[in-house]
């Protein structure tokens, strides 16, 4: 069995918790995960791509959340469809994942830690069932805090593999 990765910043929500409440939750348990999964390490070791039929890193993973956290909270829910994009280039296919060798950490994480502020703010100013747009469809932030919790946890699936491989670390 693995044993749960323990942090005073990162702690599950109480089972009783209204629904805004529960989710907002799930969303700060995930997005500490996906810190956590990223520290004691080197920028090489972030940076690394260890399966090698894959382009994902940790530190690419952060700057991909960093992109969506911006994709949904800005673009969707406050309907800025011409929020720019932090790190797409047209050229290159996922960005913002690879290639990592000018990128830097520091302000990177910097980036996806203001991504973050930004998405809490945004939401402040919403009911669940009020939101924006995604192109033609109505979007509420029901959704996209289920999206989120979604995304993120898929992607901490993705950090547990990669840090593992990285230095035999484990822990959900």
């Amino acid at each position: 069995m693995v044993d749960e990765l323990s942090d005073p910043r990162r702690s599950e929500p109480d089972f009783e918790l209204g629904e805004r409440e529960m989710l907002e939750g799930w969303l700060e348990f995930h997005r500490v995960t996906l810190i956590l999964k990223c520290e004691g390490l080197t920028d090489a070791e972030r940076k690394r791509r260890p399966v090698p039929t894959s382009k994902l890193s940790l530190h690419g993973l952060v700057r991909h959340m960093a992109e969506v956290e911006r994709s949904w909270f800005r673009r969707a829910l406050l309907s800025d469809a011409d929020a720019p994009y932090i790190w797409f280039d047209d050229a290159i296919e996922d960005s913002e994942i690879a290639p990592l060798d000018e990128a830097n950490w520091e302000d990177d994480l910097s980036t996806w830690y203001r991504e973050c502020e930004l998405s809490r703010a945004a939401a402040e100013n919403f009911a669940l069932d009020s939101g924006g747009a995604r192109g033609e469809k109505l979007v509420t932030l029901r959704w996209i805090y289920n999206h989120m919790i979604e995304e993120y946890a898929r992607h901490n699936g993705h950090a547990d593999i990669i840090r593992e491989l990285l230095d035999g670390s484990v822990g959900a």
